[in-house]
């Protein structure tokens, strides 16, 4: 019998070689609950706020869709319009001509259209700007201000605040001294 006992006692002496780890020190339930809740708002106020900022991201991009929709049909436009108004200085050697009377009504009726679409001509007066202006050649002036506007070789338009093709231009430089 004793034989028997020992097989347990081994057993329960290595029970207290080993014992099981005792549990950390247990927060308070309450403390447990308000972390839980704390942690739960966080998430919810920052899920709100990127919910609030995709609805205005997404109406911005819808308006911008809108707003711009007719931006590749303009710009395609555009160089049929210069076409015509080569036409339109062709036909202008006679004022008096139904081909030219036809061609300025057509040419209000396009004005009139690319208003309404929002495009308008960029202004070509006063200095260079690079952001609106394609410098396509320099002129020496005798006026002595460098990046003025000489003249215009072909329009610019913008739709809107977005540029559609910018101005061809020439600017004025300094005379290089002798």
């Amino acid at each position: 019998m004793h034989a028997d006992n020992e097989p347990n006692q081994a057993h329960d002496a290595g029970a207290e070689v080993d014992p099981i780890p005792a549990a950390p020190a247990a927060l308070d339930p309450w403390e447990e609950l308000e972390a839980e809740a704390a942690k739960w708002k966080e998430i919810s106020l920052r899920t709100a706020a990127e919910m609030e900022n995709l609805r205005k991201r997404t109406t911005r991009e819808r308006e911008d869709a809108i707003r711009y929709a007719n931006q590749r049909l303009l710009e395609e436009l555009i160089p049929v319009i210069d076409n015509f108004e080569m036409g339109m200085q062709a036909a202008s050697q006679d004022t008096k001509s139904m081909i030219y009377i036809g061609m300025d009504m057509v040419r209000r009726q396009l004005n009139d259209f690319l208003a309404s679409q929002g495009v308008e001509e960029i202004p070509t007066s006063g200095n260079f700007d690079p952001n609106l202006h394609d410098a396509v050649a320099q002129e020496e002036c005798a006026a002595g201000q460098e990046g003025r506007i000489l003249r215009v070789t072909r329009r610019g338009f913008r739709l809107r605040d977005r540029l559609l093709r910018p101005a061809s231009v020439v600017v004025s430089k300094v005379p290089t001294p002798a």
